[in-house]
């Protein structure tokens, strides 16, 4: 009962309808163009908009993304998505939530294959293939090496910096406060560190910091990066938070363990052959 309500709170956490209005990265910066392979992912359900998330183009036609953001819900499974690349959508020329400029249609997506058997925290990884052409960039996001992160594991490297990107919420008020919900449609970006490389809810989920000074992730950057330092090296895509109110730490699920790379590889072709 304890994982099953701890699973509900964390969906709960990193899904955000669309009919709410939408922000960004807590307590971050204008991202402008400095990341233009991440992009805002659409989810639609029954045909209509629903939900969103955040992904890093790893090529034209692959978005890595959150499994909660890819998977088929039995109940309620998407049937369709778009990705939406400007940094502001809010302002910018598309038609959001609906196809329009600047936006590219799905034609497949998948969480990893043992996402909707356990908690999603343990296989929270999912990829969008995207239509032909999909978006040239001159670079796009990389997989870290297979076990490139156990380093971190040493204890060594609490404070090690990384930079989360979304489009999620900049403030979360779940109490009703004055300014409930803080929100634009806008790429943002934040520098937390290092708090627990493993070992909070599985050996690959690491916790970052959330908090005024740092920054860290909310509502709608769930599948966004998580880079190591000022790479383009996707650590890890943002999962869960702790709390409603986005704060204290966020939850990010690693690329650099096997299962994720061999899903990416099968599902994608994406990081073949595995780094030995």
């Amino acid at each position: 009962m304890k994982k099953k309500t701890i699973s509900i709170l964390i969906a709960m956490l990193l899904l955000l309808a669309v009919v709410i209005p939408a922000s960004a990265i807590t307590d971050g910066e204008l991202d402008g163009e400095d990341h233009p392979h991440v992009v805002l992912l659409l989810m639609e359900v029954g045909g209509e908009p629903m939900y969103r998330c955040s992904g890093t183009l790893l090529s034209p036609t692959v978005l890595l993304t959150a499994g909660h953001c890819a998977s088929n819900y039995p109940d309620a499974p998407y049937t369709g998505m778009r990705i939406f690349y400007e940094s502001d959508v809010e302002n910018g020329d598309n038609s959001y939530p609906y196809a329009g400029n600047n936006s590219i249609e799905a034609v497949s997506w998948a969480a990893h294959p043992l996402y909707e058997t356990d908690a999603f925290i343990y296989h929270d990884v999912g990829i969008v293939i995207l239509e032909e052409p999909g978006y040239v960039l001159d670079e796009y996001g990389v997989l870290p090496e297979l076990n490139e992160l156990d380093d971190l594991d040493t204890g060594k490297h609490f404070g090690e910096e990384f930079t989360s990107v979304g489009y999620g919420l900049q403030a979360s008020y779940p109490d009703g406060a004055p300014g409930e919900i803080e929100a634009e449609k806008i790429r943002m970006v934040a520098n937390p560190f290092l708090i627990n490389a493993t070992g909070f809810v599985n050996p690959f989920a690491m916790l970052l910091s959330n908090n005024h000074s740092t920054g860290g992730t909310c509502f709608g950057d769930s599948g966004g990066p998580n880079f190591l330092g000022d790479s383009n090296t996707v650590a890890g895509v943002t999962s869960f938070g702790m709390n409603e109110r986005c704060a204290g730490t966020g939850g990010v699920y690693r690329m650099d363990n096997a299962e994720v790379q061999e899903f990416l590889c099968d599902f994608a072709g994406i990081g073949c052959p595995l780094a030995e």
